[in-house]
């Protein structure tokens, strides 16, 4: 494995936190489009999935990765997680952060891809009116827990209540990305599954555009985008977290004034770190070499 330029113990690197391999496809971009900053990522490789298990384990496996990350020096985190973000991000920036840690910033991937879906200006404020070209029916792929929360319905009503939201559950598909099985007739099959509901044999409106609502279904994409009609946009969530995330830090120059600078990352997991840098290369999109650390 290549080595990477490795995060100091004194450093304030932006954490970047998801169950398991998923999260690489964020860091990937985050080290394309803001290369300056350095980075601690976290996967909980160890007990994921986290998207069919209850809203009170999420919630504790993810309140313990974030204060793991507070710990290792990062003044600000993101959930590079929807499951994560759907269960536990408001419970975190509501009740944690102002009793235990106030200096610190966690941000999710939930509130940026809808603002993306309803093509709102970044930041958008509640009730704002969304252009006229981005009325009607959009969609969300999702694990189980994310589309169980309800979360996108809930911002995207809360921000642009004329679009309507449709939300498919795709449970097979986290476990065909971490064995590897990206292409083949049994990986179509369960592509099909999912997404032929949502444009096959129904009197009701067809999404216009999809979002990859899970960060391992981009190593699905080239199989999503030859199932779904040709007018149909497929988006991503790393370029859209990239995005609003150079965003966010220019309107919180405090915070921004705080993460360390020198290009550096690090990559933890809780399972055996060599399989992990193995697996995670092929999300990544680069050889690195994690080291395996205990949450509690």
């Amino acid at each position: 494995m290549k080595s990477q330029n490795l995060t100091r113990p004194d450093s304030s690197p932006i954490g970047v936190f998801d169950s398991g391999f998923g999260g690489l496809t964020v860091q990937r971009v985050l080290l394309n489009e803001l290369p300056e900053y350095d980075y601690l990522y976290l996967g909980d490789s160890a007990r994921t999935p986290y998207g069919t298990r209850s809203a009170d384990v999420v919630l504790q496996y993810t309140v313990e990765a974030v204060e793991w990350l507070f710990r290792a020096g990062c003044p600000l985190v993101v959930l590079a997680c929807n499951t994560a973000t759907s269960m536990a991000l408001r419970t975190i920036q509501m009740q944690l952060l102002p009793s235990g840690w106030p200096d610190r910033r966690v941000l999710g991937v939930v509130r940026p891809s809808v603002e993306e879906l309803a093509e709102l200006e970044i930041g958008a404020l509640p009730g704002i009116t969304p252009p006229s070209n981005a009325a009607g029916t959009v969609g969300v792929l999702g694990t189980p827990g994310t589309i169980r929360s309800n979360m996108y319905q809930e911002e995207l009503s809360l921000l642009a209540p004329s679009i309507r939201l449709v939300q498919q559950a795709c449970p097979m598909w986290v476990p065909l990305v971490e064995s590897g099985e990206l292409e083949g007739p049994g990986t179509d099959f369960f592509i099909h599954r999912y997404l032929d509901p949502l444009f096959v044999g129904t009197g009701a409106p067809k999404p216009t555009k999809l979002l990859l609502g899970c960060t391992h279904y981009p190593l699905l994409l080239p199989g999503i985008k030859r199932a779904v009609p040709s007018y149909v946009s497929v988006l991503t969530q790393g370029s859209i977290v990239a995005r609003r995330l150079k965003d966010w830090l220019d309107r919180h120059s405090n915070m921004e004034k705080r993460l360390s600078k020198s290009s550096a990352v690090r990559f933890v997991t809780t399972d055996n770190a060599d399989w992990f840098s193995l697996n995670g290369s092929a999300f990544l999109g680069k050889n690195f070499q994690a080291e395996k650390v205990r949450l509690t």
